[in-house]
C-alpha cells in the first residue's frame, strides 16, 4: 500500500532518512571511481523533487533502507449535487417567508385598531358639538356599517316584516341640552368611564356612549338607552359580556348622579327593538354589538335605578 502523506506528517526521524539518503548519494556522485556494485544505494535512481508536487511516498530499497518518491496527487472526483438537500431548504425559505408574511399582516391589523382607537379617544376630549337629528331604523344602534357604505346614502336595510312600522315612525326633534341629560357613564365592573352624547347615529357613536334620543333620562321614569362600539372608536362596551347580575352602574348628568343595579342579560338579534320599549319604572339599558370582532348579535343589559 501507498504511503501518501504530505511532507509535513513525515516524522523527523523519516525526514532525516531521506536527507541522508540524498547526502550518501551525492557522494557517489563525486566518487566515480567506485563501482556502483559494492553500493546498492547506486542502482536506484535519486528521488526527483518537484516543486508542484504535494506528496513524499518513503520506500524500503533491498538494502532496508529508506529513499523518497515524490508524486504529484491526482484530482479529486467532483461530488453530486444533493437535490433533495436543495429541495428541503427551498421549502424552509417559503415558510419562512409566509410566517414573516403572517407576522406583518398582524402588526398591520393591531396598528390599525390601535389608531382607531386613540383618534376615537381625542375625539372624545373635544367639546360634543349639538346633537344631530335621529335617524330612525328598526334596527337596535350600534351597527357597524356606515352610512356611506350604502349606495346613495340609503339607510341600513329594514327587515321585510317591520318595514311597514317604520313607514310610520316621525323622526323625533333634537331636544335642547339641558343639565337632566347623561353625560358620563362609570362601570367599575369593567373599567369603563366614558362620556355620554345625545343621538346614537354612526357620528355619536364615534364620541363616546350614546342616549338615544326619545328615551327617558338618567333617573326618569321609563327606559333610559345607552349604545357604545365594542370593538371600534374606543371600545369602551367590550367587556359588557362580563358583567353579572349585581354589578354597579352609575350615570351622571349636570345635577346629579344617579346608581343602577344589574338585573339581567340578554343576547339578542339586531332586529329585536322591543328592548328599547318605554317602561313604567326607572330602567337603563346597555347595548352593544356581540360578540367581539364579529358583531352578529346584541348584547343587552338591564339594570334598575336603585337609591
Amino acid at each position: 500500500m501507498k504511503d501518501r502523506r504530505p511532507v509535513d506528517e513525515l516524522t523527523l526521524e523519516e525526514l532525516e532518512e531521506i536527507l541522508r539518503v540524498r547526502r550518501r548519494q551525492e557522494r557517489l556522485k563525486r566518487l566515480p571511481h567506485k563501482s556502483s556494485s559494492t553500493d546498492p544505494l547506486r542502482e536506484a535512481p535519486p528521488p526527483v523533487m518537484d516543486p508542484a508536487s504535494q506528496w513524499v511516498r518513503p520506500t524500503l530499497n533491498a538494502d532496508n533502507r529508506y529513499s523518497a518518491v515524490i508524486e504529484t496527487p491526482g484530482k479529486r472526483a467532483r461530488r453530486p449535487i444533493q437535490w433533495g438537500w436543495v429541495w428541503n431548504k427551498f421549502l424552509l425559505l417559503i415558510e419562512m417567508a409566509a410566517l414573516l408574511g403572517f407576522i406583518l399582516l398582524a402588526l398591520r391589523l393591531f396598528a390599525s385598531m390601535r389608531t382607531l382607537n386613540e383618534d376615537s379617544r381625542v375625539a372624545m376630549t373635544q367639546p360634543t358639538p349639538a346633537p344631530t337629528p335621529l335617524i330612525q331604523a328598526a334596527v337596535l344602534p350600534g351597527g357597524h356599517t356606515p352610512p356611506d357604505a350604502q349606495r346613495n346614502s340609503e339607510p341600513a336595510p329594514i327587515p321585510a316584516h317591520l318595514r311597514s312600522l317604520v313607514a310610520a315612525i316621525t323622526p323625533l326633534p333634537v331636544p335642547t341640552p339641558g343639565p337632566e341629560q347623561a353625560q358620563r357613564i362609570v362601570i367599575p365592573a369593567i373599567n369603563v368611564d366614558a362620556p355620554v352624547v345625545e343621538g346614537d347615529d354612526w357620528e355619536s357613536l364615534k364620541k363616546g356612549a350614546a342616549h338615544r334620543i326619545g328615551t327617558a333620562n338618567p333617573g326618569e321614569r321609563g327606559n333610559c338607552v345607552i349604545s357604545a362600539h365594542n370593538d371600534i372608536y374606543g371600545e369602551i362596551f367590550r367587556y359588557l359580556p362580563d358583567m353579572k347580575v349585581g354589578d354597579e352602574i352609575f350615570v351622571h348628568t349636570q345635577a346629579q348622579k344617579y346608581r343602577y343595579v344589574v338585573e339581567q342579560t340578554r343576547i339578542i338579534t339586531e332586529e329585536e327593538v322591543g328592548v328599547m320599549a318605554p317602561t313604567s319604572t326607572p330602567v337603563l339599558t346597555l347595548i352593544s354589538c356581540y360578540p367581539y370582532m364579529i358583531d352578529s348579535h346584541r348584547i343587552v343589559v338591564i339594570a334598575a335605578l336603585k337609591p
